[in-house]
């Protein structure tokens, strides 16, 4: 089908996408925390992600976002889940979020803050996103056979995030 046929309208809903990883190296998860300086989660713990370029695919953005803000590669990342997050606009996020283990290199300093292998259990001590206790938990218990988790976020009226996770 032509480009012209693919029925590109500025009225229609249409997603910024992403990509949000979750490494893993025995019972520990490589998480972010967010520079002072950063407009969102500041000083919180996130994955490793980043926006898709032009060009890019889903993996090859999770592989080139992995290296920029960690200097590791993993060459098993497992697509888990798709999060699409409506902002009330026309336009939202669709979050594309893959999972690894065991990474190959060295860590290096980011400039997006800084890394920390957090052990799974002691993860209630850390300040992390508002949306990571809710679906981390979820994505690491998921079986390679599993089918990708299908997450839709939305706001309430007092504009708190919603969660709903179809299974």
């Amino acid at each position: 089908m032509p480009r012209q046929d693919q029925g590109m309208s500025s009225d229609r809903y249409q997603i910024i996408p992403r990509t949000l990883l979750f490494i893993t190296k025995e019972d520990k998860v490589l998480l972010l925390k967010g520079a002072p300086t950063k407009r969102i989660w500041a000083n919180q713990y996130n994955g490793i992600g980043g926006h898709i370029e032009k060009g890019e695919d889903i993996r090859q953005a999770a592989q080139r976002e992995l290296k920029e803000e960690t200097g590791l590669s993993v060459s098993n990342l497992k697509l888990c889940a798709t999060i699409m997050i409506d902002t009330g606009d026309y336009s939202g996020i669709g979050l594309f979020v893959f999972r690894g283990k065991d990474p190959m290199g060295e860590l290096q300093i980011s400039e997006e803050g800084s890394l920390s292998w957090v052990p799974m259990a002691e993860l209630h001590n850390y300040s992390l996103v508002e949306d990571l206790p809710v679906i981390l938990p979820e994505i690491m218990k998921l079986s390679p056979a599993d089918e990708p988790l299908s997450i839709l976020y939305t706001f309430d009226e007092r504009n708190q995030l919603v969660i709903k996770i179809n299974r």
